[in-house]
């Protein structure tokens, strides 16, 4: 896809327009949301750790694996707060879920707002974009089913090459630009790696301590085994889900040109209602990421109401009507479909769905 002369469409205008009163995000909204999300998330895993009957273990295990998720997913958020909007909490996040998860908030600062520059979006350059829609069925199934060693990603990270980082230069700057960014592009390195930010570094060590400490309780038999491996194996299976969220979040279609906006947004997606699903697998608004990608100031508990607005008021000939999909099996099914072919094929499916 090349680019067109015209960087940002009527559309852009449109919704700014239509949803100017949506920008501000509520405090309330997004504390008690961490708060009961981390509650529902660390009691959930605790029982399902310590439970013995399986019908139990089974339940508290889901709702732990779902509320794990929605809590991993409000780094999104973060990386498009500024500090004054939500006073605190990036360091509340970072204190019930980013150091517990070893995935500190400054792996995705910084980072995620390049995958928005309208320079970067679709090229090498995007450290959140690869031409998926030319993979092979068996590359997309490889690159769903890696996301599931996350947790032994994490433990390398923070509990080997961190420590080891700070007395060994080369391998600090190795971790420092390949090994601090939550990425899917794997030749994406880290231009901020210059900056030493006393929070980022808190973070580091933070999770350093924590990922020590637990193995060090572990061993002395304070912290069951079982719920470590229970630890394990819920965050090996959020990421998984995100993985399976991030094939459903574009159509994947660039090959690596300069993208206009409207070519930007049209290569994302969003599952709006009347599905149901999308509240627990692209949680915290992640079902609008086309919105997202249109307007990414609006805060998450907005854009429900923003995507109606928009919907009913838009002329039905917009663009914005041409980026839904039904659910995640729906659009994984096509994104598998497409998977491989040509292209010149590629290119002839946003027609498609234009005339859908």
């Amino acid at each position: 896809m090349g680019s067109s002369q015209k960087d940002e469409p009527g559309l852009v205008r449109q919704a700014h327009g239509l949803t100017a009163d949506l920008t501000t995000p509520d405090r309330t909204i997004y504390w008690l949301d961490l708060v009961l999300t981390a509650t529902v998330a660390w009691s959930g895993l605790w029982l399902a750790a310590t439970a013995r009957h399986p019908d139990v273990i089974a339940a508290a295990g889901l709702v732990g694996l779902l509320a794990l998720y929605r809590g991993l997913s409000f780094i999104h958020e973060i990386s498009h707060l500024r500090p004054k909007d939500v006073p605190g909490f990036r360091l509340g996040w970072n204190l019930l879920i980013g150091v517990p998860l070893m995935t500190p908030s400054m792996m995705y600062e910084g980072v995620h707002n390049l995958h928005h520059a309208k320079h970067r979006f679709g090229t090498a350059k995007d450290p959140e974009y690869l031409p998926l829609g030319r993979y092979s069925p068996f590359k997309l199934g490889l690159f769903a089913a890696i996301s599931l060693l996350a947790p032994l990603g994490v433990i390398l990270r923070s509990g080997v090459l961190v420590p080891l980082s700070f007395v060994v230069p080369p391998v600090r700057r190795f971790v420092r630009t390949k090994l601090s960014a939550l990425v899917i592009n794997p030749d994406f390195v880290r231009e901020d790696n210059d900056k030493t930010r006393p929070d980022w570094l808190a973070q580091e060590i933070g999770c350093w301590l924590w990922c020590w400490g637990g193995a060090a309780l572990t061993v002395a038999g304070v912290v069951p085994v079982r719920v470590v491996l229970t630890w394990f194996a819920l965050f090996s299976l959020a990421t998984f889900v995100n993985q399976l969220r991030t094939l459903v979040a574009h159509y994947w279609e660039n090959d690596g040109e300069m993208m206009s906006f409207e070519d930007q947004f049209l290569d994302s997606v969003n599952v709006p209602p009347p599905a149901l699903l999308p509240f627990l697998w692209a949680p915290v608004g992640l079902r609008y990421h086309a919105l997202h990608h249109l307007l990414p100031r609006l805060p998450y508990h907005n854009l429900g109401k923003a995507h109606a607005r928009l919907s009913a008021q838009l002329a039905a000939t917009s663009p914005y009507h041409r980026v839904e999909e039904k659910g995640l099996f729906v659009a994984l099914g096509k994104l598998f479909r497409r998977a491989g072919v040509t292209p010149l094929t590629v290119e002839a499916d946003p027609v498609e769905r234009q005339s859908a």
